[in-house]
């Protein structure tokens, strides 16, 4: 195992406990090898062999490294993932009190998470908040994370559930609600005037004032750390291992092969909102990627048809997680096509075209592999079973670029702690790195 990379993985998914913070993240270290940030609404100056990126929203990411040749010549190889991953978002006026002065806080589900794995553990808040900047039309941004625990969901007793092991239906609004305290009425009261706990709170780790606060994005996080498992640590866990994992192999691999030489321009595209279908400013649904893509292409000076011809000569890898074998749950998979954890990176393919993986596009991907000497695999769905989408898929509703979806194998998606391969990760960097050098 990479131990260099497999930590340097485990210290970024601890400090992006939401999409602000991992795009964030992600933009230190492109600071850190010199990339520089374009603003969208000004003139951009690119030269072949430059590093850039742009950010949307503070919660989407675009990086590439102009190539050396024009995109009409030399297309882009683009590895696409994406920040967000299921939690809960605290609604507006969150305080609800309860007896004895308990205080919960009024939550919202976001994206499809497996909402039992968050009964009993330590949880945080994280996200950002708008204040005043003097000009009404353009708040100022500040992102905050609590990093200490400040909440609980509680589970009901099984005494007053008895088949709770049976199954149990559960109501975001009603068996949901983290819990942060029991406070006097004294301290209700106070609080409130302030505009309420979860603006304090953001506040006082903000080292500004409550009233200061227009608005927030905030969203509850598991305070555990990352960290390895198993006899011979190839297992890894931790929240957001789905799709940050892959964000990051995409990063270091960008990071890794910045300064060599390419006619290609490699881009790392990291959008928000897969988890609810893309359909934002922000999101793979939307014309961000195909907008950047063009500008790119109308910088190196090419004609009219210069776009079409670079997005014919590109190839995109849309990586977000797969679904690992299961040791208690064999009859849910397809009997000849399942990865398993530490089989190497894994090709998603759907005869209903969910994935837009076709014979080509996995040919290409395992011809990369090929050349970076790893091993991959397959998933297919169980034939019974309908499966989901991703980001491949909804990208070519904006451009018919060449692709393949792939990921990772782990277990327990959308969970409140995920667990992946070590050894799954380093090789998937070696197989972007190698796509970025080709």
């Amino acid at each position: 195992m990479d131990n260099e990379t497999i930590l340097q993985l485990l210290e970024w998914l601890d400090a992006s406990t939401c999409n602000f913070l991992a795009v964030k993240t992600i933009t230190s270290e492109l600071d850190k090898a010199g990339f520089a940030a374009l603003n969208p609404s000004e003139g951009w100056d690119i030269k072949p062999g430059g590093k850039y990126y742009v950010v949307k929203n503070g919660s989407a990411v675009f990086a590439f490294v102009a190539g050396t040749a024009s995109p009409a010549e030399a297309g882009f190889r683009l590895v696409a993932a994406h920040s967000d991953s299921p939690c809960f978002k605290i609604k507006p006026n969150a305080e609800i009190l309860g007896d004895g002065g308990v205080v919960a806080l009024n939550v919202e589900k976001y994206g499809g998470g497996i909402l039992y794995t968050w009964f009993d553990r330590p949880l945080s808040i994280s996200g950002r908040v708008m204040v005043d900047s003097g000009d009404p039309l353009n708040p100022e941004t500040r992102l905050f994370d609590l990093r200490r625990p400040v909440a609980t969901i509680p589970h009901l007793a099984i005494h007053f559930n008895r088949s709770v092991n049976e199954g149990n239906p559960l109501s975001v609004q009603k068996d949901m609600k983290p819990v942060i305290g029991y406070f006097s009425r004294e301290e209700v009261m106070d609080t409130a005037k302030k505009g309420g706990f979860v603006k304090v709170m953001i506040a006082e780790s903000l080292g500004i004032e409550p009233t200061d606060i227009i608005d927030y994005e905030a969203n509850l996080y598991p305070f555990e750390k990352a960290g390895v498992c198993g006899v011979n640590d190839e297992y890894m866990q931790s929240a957001r291992i789905d799709d940050l994992s892959m964000a990051f192999a995409g990063l270091r691999a960008m990071l890794d092969t910045c300064d060599k030489p390419c006619a290609a321009t490699r881009v790392l595209a990291v959008f928000d909102n897969e988890e609810t279908g893309s359909g934002t400013k922000q999101g793979a649904a939307s014309p961000v990627l195909r907008n950047m893509l063009d500008r790119i292409v109308t910088l190196y000076g090419g004609e009219a048809d210069a776009f079409y011809r670079s997005i014919a000569r590109s190839f995109m890898i849309s990586a977000d997680d797969a679904h690992a074998w299961h040791p208690n749950y064999g009859e849910k998979y397809d009997p000849t096509n399942h990865p398993v954890i530490g089989g190497g990176p894994v090709v998603k393919i759907n005869s209903n075209c969910k994935y837009m993986t076709d014979a080509e596009s996995s040919a290409i991907f395992r011809n990369i592999c090929r050349v970076a000497d790893v091993q991959c695999q397959y998933f297919v769905n169980h034939s019974d079973v309908a499966g989901g989408s991703t980001l491949g898929n909804i990208l070519t509703s904006q451009i018919d670029i060449k692709g393949v979806d792939m990921g990772n194998a782990i277990w327990a998606m959308h969970s409140a702690r995920e667990t992946a391969g070590t050894s799954d990760h380093v090789e998937t960097v070696k197989v972007f790195t190698t796509f970025f050098t080709l």
